[in-house]
């Protein structure tokens, strides 16, 4: 099924495997492999996170995680892809977006067919990993479910925090990657300078409109973030398609969905002016979620078909069998 979009004007700019180790490991059900959780804390090169999660010191291309200046094959794409993303996401393209996508009128499926869709998606920002992203689902949802085995619904929503990235598939619209990965922020005010390659939001008109270049532009302190219109992607769209259909996650897990990509938000506490009460509490289990999100990617593959069963239950549990997408 193909979808036509009256899209406005888009802006386009042209312009080493980590080895496992045996000792001190646990192979889950789907054999992806996650450090034990005994462990010298002094270990070099390694930090121990809350609950004994090992975050590894280089990512699967020899670097350090999130390192976008670090010399790579992905080094140039990644930055002209954030080009083109802070030109092109504006207040005006954002509300374009939702009120298009809100309507949910595409396709209906159910969520494991949805995941099996992203089989075909690679996300060109991450400068982490390029492997499918239905291995980044489960590396994440199989090490939470590890350190958090009685909290069934960070595993689900870890599973399916991405699916929104099928926006970049024709069926969904194929949108460009600008307008579906990446790092999100709050759009209708100032753009905060502890956003990556924060330099190019000066060739994006919203910078120069004083209605939306001052700090709070749009907004009203502790407004909640419900309230704030986000940069369009995956993240929103996916929020959009859980919530519209009616699923059971509590608001922690629709709010991990919507803002897992505000890094600037969970890393430099940038726009915590806008939050309000329910935000600071969902903001706890958002950077526990961080952590498995940004440092569980690997080159170690999980056995899909070992874990499916238990994450078909999830789902069963806490959405309908088939969604309007």
């Amino acid at each position: 099924m193909t979808i036509i979009i009256d899209q406005p004007e888009f802006v386009e700019v042209v312009d080493k495997k980590v080895d496992v180790e045996e000792e001190n490991e646990l192979v889950l059900d789907g054999g992806f492999v996650v450090p034990e959780k005994k462990v010298d804390v002094e270990q070099k090169n390694e930090l121990v996170l809350d609950s004994g999660f090992v975050v590894p010191d280089s990512n699967a291309f020899g670097h350090t995680f999130r390192d976008y200046n670090a010399e790579s094959e992905r080094k140039d794409g990644v930055e002209n892809f954030y080009r083109n993303n802070h030109i092109n996401q504006t207040y005006h393209f954002v509300k374009k977006m939702r009120e298009e996508y809100s309507k949910l009128n595409r396709v209906q499926m159910g969520i494991w067919e949805c995941c099996e869709l992203l089989n075909d998606v690679v996300d060109e920002s991450d400068p982490d990993l390029d492997e499918p992203q239905i291995q980044h689902l489960l590396q994440t949802a199989e090490a939470i479910r590890k350190d958090y085995p009685d909290e069934d619904w960070m595993h689900l929503t870890a599973l399916i925090h991405d699916l929104g990235k099928v926006l970049l598939l024709p069926s969904f619209g194929g949108l460009p990657q600008w307008a579906v990965v990446g790092d999100t922020f709050p759009v209708g005010c100032a753009f905060h300078e502890s956003i990556v390659h924060h330099k190019y939001f000066k060739e994006n008109p919203d910078y120069h409109n004083p209605a939306y270049n001052t700090k709070y532009g749009v907004y009203t302190e502790g407004c909640g973030l419900e309230n704030v219109m986000m940069s369009w992607g995956h993240d929103d769209y996916m929020y959009l398609v859980a919530k519209e259909n009616n699923t059971t996650l509590p608001s922690a897990g629709l709010f991990v969905i919507r803002y897992h990509s505000f890094y600037t938000l969970h890393k430099s506490d940038a726009y915590k002016y806008l939050m309000n009460e329910e935000d600071i509490e969902n903001l706890k289990w958002l950077k526990i979620f961080n952590k498995y999100d940004l440092y569980s990617k690997s080159k170690v593959q999980v056995d899909v078909e070992k874990v499916k069963p238990y994450y078909l239950s999830l789902i069963e549990k806490y959405f309908p069998a088939k969604l309007n997408w």
